[in-house]
């Protein structure tokens, strides 16, 4: 079990169990930030002294595997499984590297201490400060508190006033302090995932280089290396996009806390001051109280705040009314009685302040008025799954297939919002919809696709919707890649008919962009990360749900990639997690199916450019294919029918990366590949980017890797050259020459 999410909500509750949650993140980043420091340690020692160098990469390997990653959330993905296991990887080459000592590794400096110290000083630094901010202002609201509740109820109006002013200002600071404290701790233990493991594996690529009797190990390396490169980059890429989310939800949460309190099972939980009375003398003692409305069940629990720990034991009892307590009748401000049906006497309680303690009397069925604290709600959404819905989304599919399937980040590059609510607007009125032309220029291809996604979200739920959301995350969960589709091909049946029609709708177009991911550039791993979130999205918006976009993603990439097979078949019975056999161990070597381009990292790339031959032919193509798009009308039902008819692509799972060739007629005609031209010079070129290939014809690399004999095929977009005795094929895109 990984460490908890830290919600962003119970910055404002600062329950007990909040509290031991943050100390688990807390003894992580310390063990973290000792191991490092213990690390940059052992990589001086490495460097300086040759003599022991043995000594020093036996110590190293060992500090590295027994150092063990904690990942957020109750599951993992392959990328983080493959991270995880990483630092086992590198120390059992270290010990293979022990006796093959030549000369100090010239840059090791750069590539090891100097990010690790750098992620030490920035990351884990910056979160000690955040602590001791963070503990600094709880004592002080703790302390003002406490002081401000002191007061008595005599005192004039003016001076209850502003020292309610004054407590609310420490108050606000303290929970934007506690905000951004959270925040940083999570931030750190995100990045330490690649920006710790990261600079070990340029150390190691640098081992490779400069000792020429690790060559044979390095080769046997190779393998993992390439695997987890693609997992540190598919993991930042991630990163990336789950702290822009959690950093939005934090903004939401300082802009208007009360909108954003977590729900629980507890009716009311929160601090309050209970009166004691021993010996003819009155104390308050402050408690964090639960309370559940149906068995009406009062706990109370003795907790510091200052200390982080309990006091004493814990009691409940059951309520029996709850009253409020005059001003008048009391020095203190907030009171109120409440009785127990099975603890003698009246119980006085102080809440925090004049809302504080209206909640916990509308909780109890006090005699304050009652309020209702219900969210506000979103207007009613006016996209339905309805014959006009159906008619909107094929039209704009239609379009977009016709029009600009090759146009670069479909689906990525926004449109123009007013255009795109112009647009909605237009298409979903039974009277203008049929004067909607889209194969105007009036209508860019990022306003149409921008379209598409917003009508998903306009829907009054998500398209796979609420009551599965959390079954299709736990299938992306599962260890084997085959259980997974097979539970989400179950799932996807169990789904209304009209979400399950429209949703095959929608990946077969998908599967038909991502078929052409050469030219747009969207793999299915894009069109993921694009789409998870808007089918999928979570009913309350938390940093546990923002942890499972990832999760979301993959869904979404099972159904493009499977699309046939869960949509045309139904579902084997008994299949899904209870088909044991599915249920076998992960598998990502060599033994399972042949590597897809899912496994090729992010890589940045220029645009292509094409000659005047190849545009002059895209534009008589493109006119062609446009001139049938009059036929499609919005009022008519059979045009949803004719694009489920449109032939679809098999799109490659991938993960914002440089596109590959479509693969070469010579793998199904080998006649053509024994004919390639052997006239063009031969030249050696470097890889750029790593690659794996989908077939026997095709060569596997990293970035780097020197080819011999590099010449053109005839094959468009491939060349063909030699790496280690082998002759193959190579992505054009994926070398340069030298």
């Amino acid at each position: 079990m990984g460490l908890p999410a830290l919600e962003f909500s119970d910055c404002y509750l600062d329950s007990p169990q909040f509290r031991e949650r943050l100390k688990s993140h807390e003894m992580e980043l310390e063990k973290t930030n000792k191991f490092i420091k213990e690390l940059i340690k052992d990589g001086k020692a490495l460097i300086q002294a040759l003599k022991n160098l043995s000594t020093a990469k036996r110590k190293f390997a060992e500090s590295l595997n027994e150092f063990k990653f904690q990942c957020i959330g109750d599951a993992e993905t392959d990328d983080e499984i493959c991270i995880a296991k990483s630092l086992q990887e590198f120390a059992g080459v270290l010990q293979n590297l022990e006796d093959e000592r030549t000369r100090m590794i010239e840059n090791a400096n750069d590539v090891l201490i100097l990010p690790l110290e750098r992620f030490r000083k920035e990351q884990i630094a910056a979160a000690k400060e955040a602590k001791k901010k963070y503990d600094k202002e709880t004592e002080k609201y703790c302390t003002v508190l406490e002081k401000h509740l002191s007061l008595s109820a005599k005192k004039k109006e003016a001076h209850l006033h502003e020292a309610d002013n004054q407590v609310d200002h420490v108050r606000q600071h303290f929970y934007e302090v506690s905000l951004e404290y959270v925040f940083k701790v999570q931030e750190v233990q995100e990045r330490k995932m690649f920006d710790f493991v990261e600079p070990l594996l340029a150390f190691l690529q640098g081992l490779f280089t400069y000792y020429h009797h690790g060559y044979e190990l390095a080769k046997d390396f190779n393998h993992f290396k390439t695997d987890l490169t693609i997992s540190i980059q598919n993991t930042r890429n991630r990163f990336d996009s789950t702290r822009s989310e959690v950093e939005c939800l934090m903004k939401k949460m300082k802009e208007n806390p009360h909108e954003h309190k977590s729900m629980s099972t507890h009716t009311m939980q929160g601090y309050l001051f209970v009166q004691e009375k021993r010996s003819f003398v009155s104390t308050w003692v402050k408690y964090y109280c639960s309370y559940h409305r149906e068995p009406k069940r009062m706990t109370l629990m003795p907790f510091d705040q200052k200390s982080g720990g309990k006091i004493g034991d814990e009691e409940s009892f059951t309520l029996k009314s709850c009253t409020r307590r005059k001003t008048d009748s009391i020095e203190k401000r907030f009171c109120f009685d409440i009785e127990a049906v099975d603890r003698p006497g009246v119980i006085t309680m102080q809440a925090l302040s004049e809302e504080d303690r209206r909640l916990w009397m509308e909780a109890m069925d006090g005699r304050e008025p009652v309020y209702t604290l219900n969210r506000d709600s979103q207007n009613e959404a006016m996209a339905q799954l309805d014959v006009i819905g159906f008619n909107i989304v094929t039209k704009f599919i239609y379009a977009v297939e016709t029009r600009g399937i090759d146009e670069q980040g479909l689906y990525r590059i926004v449109g123009v919002n007013s255009r795109v609510q112009k647009l909605l607007g237009l298409a979903m009125d039974p009277k203008t919809c049929a004067d909607v032309e889209l194969d105007s220029t009036e209508w860019e291809i990022k306003t149409i696709t921008s379209a598409i996604k917003h009508y998903l979200r306009m829907l009054p739920g998500p398209l796979m919707t609420y009551q599965y959301q959390r079954n299709f995350i736990k299938a992306a969960k599962l260890d084997n890649p085959e259980a997974r589709v097979a539970e989400i091909h179950s799932i996807v049946h169990r789904l209304p008919e009209k979400n399950r029609q429209m949703l095959e709708l929608l990946m077969k177009h998908l599967a038909k962009v991502a078929s052409h991911h050469q030219q747009n550039l969207m793999t299915v791993a894009n069109l993921g990360v694009v789409f998870g979130p808007t089918l999928l999205r979570p009913q309350e918006e938390t940093v546990a749900a923002i942890m499972d976009i990832k999760f979301q993603n993959i869904v979404v990439e099972i159904l493009i990639e499977n699309h046939e097979r869960i949509f045309k078949d139904m579902p084997v019975s008994g299949g899904g997690q209870g088909n044991t056999q599915l249920n076998l161990p992960r598998r990502r070597s060599a033994d399972s199916k042949a590597p897809s381009c899912s496994e090729r990292p992010l890589t940045l790339f220029p645009t292509p450019t094409f000659s005047e031959k190849d545009k002059a032919v895209e534009k008589r193509n493109s006119v062609v294919v446009n001139s049938s798009a009059d036929s499609v009308n919005c009022n008519s039902t059979h045009n949803w029918t004719r694009l489920n008819s449109l032939p679809t692509g098999d799109g490659d799972h991938d993960g914002l990366q440089l596109a590959k060739p479509s693969q070469p007629n010579s793998l199904q005609n080998p006649k053509v590949r024994s004919s390639m031209s052997t006239s063009t010079p031969l030249r050696k070129a470097r890889a750029l980017y790593a690659c794996k290939a989908e077939h026997d014809s095709e060569l596997s690399f990293i970035a780097g890797t020197i080819f011999d004999n590099v010449h053109r095929s005839r094959e468009p977009g491939w060349l063909e050259g030699t790496l280690d005795g082998k002759t193959g094929l190579i992505p054009e895109n994926y070398v340069e020459f030298v």
